[in-house]
C-alpha cells in the first residue's frame, strides 16, 4: 500500500514548552541577554507537491454556492478560494501545544448562517494523543476559531476515519448539533452553536465494531463509535429543530437509528441490512428516502464486500441498490462509502467502491435513484478497459508514481481510499472527490449522462498534506531535497511548482533520511521504508552521484533490517554508515554492494558524518556520544553526559572539520541544543534554548561568518522557529502564533545559497519555506553555485583522500553476506546511458532456486529496449522465466531478452523479470552485469 496504515505519528518532542532545566555536557554558554527573544517578519509558503495525503471527505454549503471545506487527516481542515481555484489552510496556528488539532475529525457547514463553520480536531484515542478532542466553531469561515474540549479524545488519524460526516448542523436550526463519538462516548448534541455540548443520555447504541480486538496500542482496538448524522430537512420548518434525524453506528448487526421527534427518543430502524457498517448516510432533499453506503469493515484501507441501500421514509421499506450487491460473489470483493446526491436532481446519485484497490477504485452514477447505474471504467474483453473520462494530471505529473503499467491498471489511476465524494448543490457539473493522494474533481460531469466523456484532473492548489521526515539543501544541484511519508521524497529543481516525479529507482513508500558528501554534494544517499513481502527485490537504501538527479539501489541489506533508520555519508564519498531499524549499526564502501557492522555503537543510534574529515562519523544514544576516526568500522565514546532520554539530532557544520550540534532531548526531560568544535570531545550547551527538537544550517549573514542557524526550539521561554547568526549566542523568532503547523520538527534547514531562507517539515502541511519579508522567492536554479556554502576552507584537517575508493583504516570485522565485484559509481557513456542491476535470490532449496533481476535506468535517456547479459559463478541452469521475451544460456553465461511491454525504461526508471533453475554444487548469485553490452554497477 502507499499509504500507510498510520500516517505520521507524533515526533519525539511533544511539548517543549514543558522542558526542564537543561543539564550540562561540558561548558555551558551564557545567553547575551534574559529578555525575550526578538522577532523579525518572515513570509512562509509552501514548496508546491500537490496534495500527497488522504482527504478523506469534502463538504459543500448547501445554503451558498463556492462555500466548499476539505478535511485531511492529518493536516487540518481547508477552504475552497473560488476566484483562484485554490484551498486555503485553516489551521496554520496549530501549535507544539495542542498539535493533535490538526487531525479533522468532521466538519459542519452552516447552510442558514453560511459564515458559520464547525470542525471536531483531534488526532489518536490512545495514548498517542495526550489531549482530549474539541469542536472548533467559526464564524468567518474558518478564519478564526473558538474551541470547546470535549470530555474525551478524538482521532482524525485513526481506523474509519473515512465514514461520516459525524458532525452535522440541522439545516432548520442551526443552533442545534449533533456529533457521533468515538470510543464508547455516544452521541452528543449541542443547542447552542457549539458552544456547550452535552450527551445524548436516551441514544441506545455507542457501537461496537473494533478493527483488531488483540491491538494493545489501540489503535485498531479502539470502538469506532457513532459516525454520521443526517437530517430530513423537508420533515421540518425553518426556525425550529428538525424532527427526522437518521445516525450510523459502527455495529454490524445494528447500524442505523431514527428519532421522528428531534432526538427526545430514537429507534433501530427496522429491517436494516446486517453485517455491514453504514459507512456514509444522506437523505435526499424531497425528504424521500435515506440512503447509505456500506461495507464489512470501517475502513479507509479494508473492506472486502458492501452494498448500497435506500430506505423509503414513507413506508419504511428497504431497497439494495448496489451496483454490484454482495451477493455477486465473483464481483463482490470492496466496500462502499462516498456517496452524494444531487441537490438539483435527487434522482441522481453517485457511490464509490472505495477499497477497490486493484486494478482501480470504482466511481458509480445513477440517474434513476440507483436502479441502474454506470461505472467510471467497465472491462471491454480483460484485461482492456473502456474510461467514461479523460485525466489530466498535467498539474501534478508524478501522481503516476513513475510506474509501468499494463491493463487492466492504469497511471494515472482513479484513486485509493475514496471514501469521500460531493456533488455541487448548485452546480451538477461540478463533482470533488478525495483519495489516498490527492483530490480529484470535475466541472463537466453531466458529459456522462450525454454518453461522452467527462474530464478529471487534481484540484490541490495550496491543499498540502505531506507527512515531512528529513530535508537537505546541499550548495550546489537543486535548492531542495526532501524525504517524505508515503511518497518517498522528491528532487525540488524549483521551489514554485510541483516536481515532476518523486524518486522511482528504487521508490520506498515511505522516506527516512537523507545525507549528501560534504567535499562532493552532487554525492547523496537516503534511506526508506517499505513492505519487503511485497517488494523483496527492493532495499531500503540507494545512492546518486549526480545530484539525485538518478537513483541506484543497495544491491544488498544487512540482516535483520526492517525499516528505513538513516544514513549518513561521508564527506568525500567513499564511505557510508547506515543505521537501520531492527539491527546494528553498518558502513559500506562499495555503495551497498556489502555490509560489515561497525563495533563500539549501539543499534538505533543517531547518526552524521563530519563535511570535511571524511574519515570522521559522529553517533548518540542513550546520552552518549560515539565518534569514529575511520570511515565508520569503529566508534569510540567520548562524552557520556548528554540527557538518557529522548530523541536527538546530529548536524556537522559544512566547511568546518570537527564542528557538530546535538540537538533533542526529551519532552519531559531535558532538552536543549549542544556544540563541539573538537570532533565531539567536549560539549557546550546553549542556556538561553531550555528546549529543541531539531537544527539546521543557511548561508551566512556576512561574508566568510559563521552559517547561520535555525531551530525549532524555546528559547527564554518563547517557542517558535529561530535564527541565530551569532554561533547561537542570540536567536530571532522567525515564525508567529499564526504559522506553526503543529508537530513540525522531523525536519529543519537552511539554503546554503540564499540568506534568511528556511525549509519546515511538518507532519500533514508539506514543506513550508520562509524567507524575510520583502524578499523574493525567486525560482532556485537547480545549478547554484557553492561559493557560499561554508564559511571556512574545506581542506581543514581532511585525514583521508576524496577519492571515492579509498578504504577505512581499519580491517572490517565482518563480512556481508554478499560480495561485489561492481564499480562503485555507475558507468554513464557519452550518449547519457548507465544501468545498474540487482540479482536477488528469492528462495532456494536443495538443487532448485528463483530469483529476480531489476534493471535500474541510471542514465539520462530512455533505454528503449534491453539485453541483460551475466554469469552464473556456481553450475546454476534456468529452466523456466517470466516477464522477459526470451533467454539463452551457454555454459554459465545468460542474455536475457526485454518482453513486448517491457523494454522501455525511462530514466530514473527500471523493471525486472524472474527466473526458476537447478543447481548442483553452488547457487552463488552473479555480481557483474552489462545491459546492451554496457558494464553496470
Amino acid at each position: 500500500m502507499r499509504i500507510p496504515m498510520a500516517r505520521g505519528l507524533i515526533a519525539a518532542a511533544t511539548a517543549l514548552a514543558a522542558a526542564a532545566a537543561p543539564l550540562m555536557a561540558g561548558a555551558l554558554l551564557s545567553p547575551a541577554s534574559a529578555a525575550t527573544p526578538a522577532t523579525t517578519a518572515y513570509s512562509w509558503n509552501n514548496v508546491p507537491i500537490g496534495g500527497g495525503g488522504f482527504v478523506p471527505d469534502i463538504i459543500f454549503n448547501d445554503g451558498a454556492a463556492n462555500i466548499i471545506y476539505a478535511r485531511t487527516d492529518i493536516g487540518g481542515v481547508y477552504r475552497w478560494n473560488q476566484s483562484t481555484s485554490s484551498w486555503t489552510p485553516l489551521m496554520d496556528w496549530v501549535g507544539e501545544s495542542n498539535w493533535d488539532q490538526m487531525g479533522a475529525v468532521s466538519v459542519a457547514a452552516d447552510p442558514i448562517n453560511t459564515n458559520k463553520v464547525w470542525a471536531a480536531v483531534g488526532m489518536y484515542t490512545n495514548s498517542w494523543d495526550p489531549d482530549d478532542g474539541a469542536i472548533l466553531r467559526s464564524s468567518n469561515q474558518g478564519t478564526t476559531w473558538t474551541a470547546t474540549s470535549l470530555p474525551f479524545k478524538l482521532g482524525g488519524n485513526m481506523p474509519g476515519r473515512g465514514m461520516g460526516e459525524r458532525l452535522a448542523v440541522d439545516p432548520n436550526d442551526d443552533n442545534v448539533l449533533y456529533f457521533g463519538a468515538p470510543s464508547g462516548q455516544g452521541l452528543w448534541k449541542s443547542t447552542d452553536s457549539g458552544v456547550t455540548w452535552s450527551q445524548v443520555t436516551a441514544f441506545p447504541n455507542v457501537g461496537d465494531y473494533v478493527e483488531d480486538a488483540s491491538d494493545t496500542t489501540g489503535y485498531e482496538s479502539d470502538n469506532e463509535g457513532v459516525t454520521w448524522v443526517a437530517f430530513d430537512k423537508a420533515s421540518g420548518a425553518s426556525g425550529s429543530a428538525t424532527p427526522t434525524i437518521f445516525v450510523g453506528v459502527a455495529d454490524l448487526q445494528n447500524t442505523v437509528y431514527e428519532s421522528t421527534n428531534g432526538g427526545t427518543s430514537w429507534t433501530r430502524v427496522a429491517g436494516q441490512p446486517t453485517g455491514f457498517l453504514a459507512h456514509k448516510g444522506e437523505v435526499d432533499p424531497t425528504g424521500s428516502y435515506l440512503y447509505i453506503t456500506t461495507s464489512n469493515t470501517g475502513g479507509p484501507y479494508d473492506g472486502s464486500s458492501g452494498d448500497v441501500w435506500k430506505y423509503a421514509l414513507a413506508t419504511g421499506t428497504w431497497t439494495q441498490i448496489s451496483p454490484v450487491p454482495s451477493s455477486n460473489t465473483s464481483g463482490d470483493y470492496f466496500g462502499y462509502s462516498g456517496l452524494s446526491i444531487d441537490q438539483e436532481h435527487p434522482n441522481t446519485i453517485m457511490v464509490t467502491g472505495y477499497s477497490s484497490w486493484w486494478p482501480d477504485t470504482f466511481i458509480y452514477r445513477s440517474t434513476d435513484g440507483g436502479a441502474t447505474w454506470k461505472s467510471a471504467w467497465n472491462f471491454t474483453s480483460y484485461p482492456n478497459r473502456a474510461d467514461s473520462y479523460t485525466m489530466n494530471i498535467s498539474g501534478t505529473p508524478w501522481l503516476t508514481f513513475g510506474a509501468s503499467t499494463v491493463e487492466p491498471v492504469e497511471e494515472p489511476g482513479l484513486g485509493w481510499m475514496t471514501e469521500g465524494l460531493a456533488i455541487d448543490p448548485f452546480n451538477s457539473n461540478r463533482m470533488f472527490y478525495g483519495t489516498g493522494a490527492t483530490l480529484f474533481g470535475t466541472t463537466n460531469l453531466t458529459n456522462w449522462d450525454a454518453g461522452s466523456t467527462f474530464s478529471i484532473q487534481p484540484y490541490v492548489s495550496g491543499l498540502e498534506e505531506t507527512d515531512v521526515n528529513d530535508l537537505i539543501s546541499p550548495p550546489t544541484g537543486a535548492p531542495l531535497i526532501s524525504a517524505l511519508g508515503d511518497l518517498d521524497g522528491f528532487v525540488h529543481t524549483s521551489l514554485t511548482s510541483v516536481p515532476s516525479m518523486m524518486y522511482t529507482s528504487p521508490n520506498l513508500s515511505s522516506g527516512d533520511s537523507l545525507d549528501y558528501a560534504g567535499l562532493d554534494p552532487a554525492d547523496l544517499v537516503r534511506t526508506g521504508d517499505i513492505n519487503k513481502t511485497s517488494n523483496p527485490t527492493v532495499n531500503r537504501v540507494a545512492f546518486s552521484t549526480n545530484d539525485g538527479t538518478n537513483w541506484w539501489q543497495a544491491s544488498t541489506e544487512p540482516a535483520n533490517v526492517t525499516g528505513g533508520g538513516r544514513a549518513a555519508i561521508a564527506a568525500d564519498g567513499s564511505s557510508v554508515v547506515w543505521s537501520p531499524a531492527g539491527t546494528g549499526v553498518y558502513y559500506s564502501t562499495n555503495y551497498g554492494s556489502s555490509w560489515t557492522a561497525s563495533t563500539g555503537i549501539p543499534a538505533g543510534a543517531a547518526i552524521a558524518a563530519d563535511k570535511v574529515n571524511p574519515k570522521v562519523y559522529y553517533g548518540e544514544s542513550a546520552g552518549t556520544f560515539y565518534v569514529s576516526t575511520n570511515g565508520g568500522a569503529s566508534f569510540t565514546a567520548t562524552v557520556t553526559n548528554l540527557p538518557a532520554t529522548g530523541t536527538f539530532s546530529i548536524k556537522a557544520l559544512p566547511g568546518v572539520a570537527g564542528d557538530v550540534w546535538v540537538t533533542g532531548g526529551s519532552s519531559t526531560g531535558t532538552s536543549g541544543i549542544w556544540h563541539s568544535t573538537n570532533e565531539g570531545t567536549s560539549f557546550t550547551q546553549l542556556s538561553s534554548v531550555s528546549a529543541a527538537i531539531n537544527l539546521g544550517f543557511g548561508k551566512s549573514a556576512t561574508s566568510g561568518g559563521y552559517l547561520a542557524l535555525y531551530s525549532i526550539a524555546t528559547v527564554n521561554g518563547v517557542q517558535g522557529i529561530f535564527r541565530s547568526d551569532d554561533e547561537g549566542a542570540t536567536w530571532t523568532r522567525i515564525n508567529d502564533d499564526q504559522h506553526q503547523w503543529g508537530n513540525i520538527g522531523a525536519a529543519i534547514t537552511g539554503d546554503l545559497n540564499v540568506y534568511g531562507r528556511v525549509y519546515v517539515g511538518t507532519n500533514g502541511r508539506g514543506i513550508m519555506m520562509g524567507v524575510p519579508s520583502g524578499s523574493s522567492t525567486g525560482t532556485a536554479s537547480a545549478s547554484a553555485s557553492a561559493s557560499a556554502s561554508a564559511s571556512a576552507s574545506a581542506s581543514a584537517s581532511a585525514s583521508a583522500s576524496a577519492s571515492k575508493s579509498a578504504s577505512p583504516s581499519a580491517s572490517p570485522s565482518a563480512s556481508a553476506s554478499a560480495s561485489a565485484s561492481a564499480s562503485p559509481s555507475p558507468t554513464v557513456t557519452a550518449t547519457g546511458f548507465g544501468c545498474h542491476v540487482t540479482y536477488t535470490t528469492n528462495s532456494q532449496w536443495g538443487g532448485g532456486f528463483t530469483s529476480t533481476v531489476v534493471i535500474n535506468n541510471t542514465g539520462s535517456t530512455t533505454i528503449g529496449s534491453w539485453t541483460v547479459g551475466f554469469t552464473f559463478p556456481g553450475d546454476q541452469k534456468i529452466t523456466s522465466a517470466w516477464n522477459e521475451g526470451s533467454y539463452t544460456q551457454s555454459g554459465e553465461a545468460v542474455s536475457v531478452t526485454n518482453a513486448a511491454y517491457n523494454g522501455s525504461i525511462a530514466p530514473g526508471g527500471n523493471t525486472n523479470f524472474g527466473m526458476q533453475g537447478t543447481w548442483t554444487n553452488s547457487d552463488s548469485a552473479p555480481t557483474s552485469f552489462t545491459v546492451n553490452g554496457v558494464t553496470c554497477t
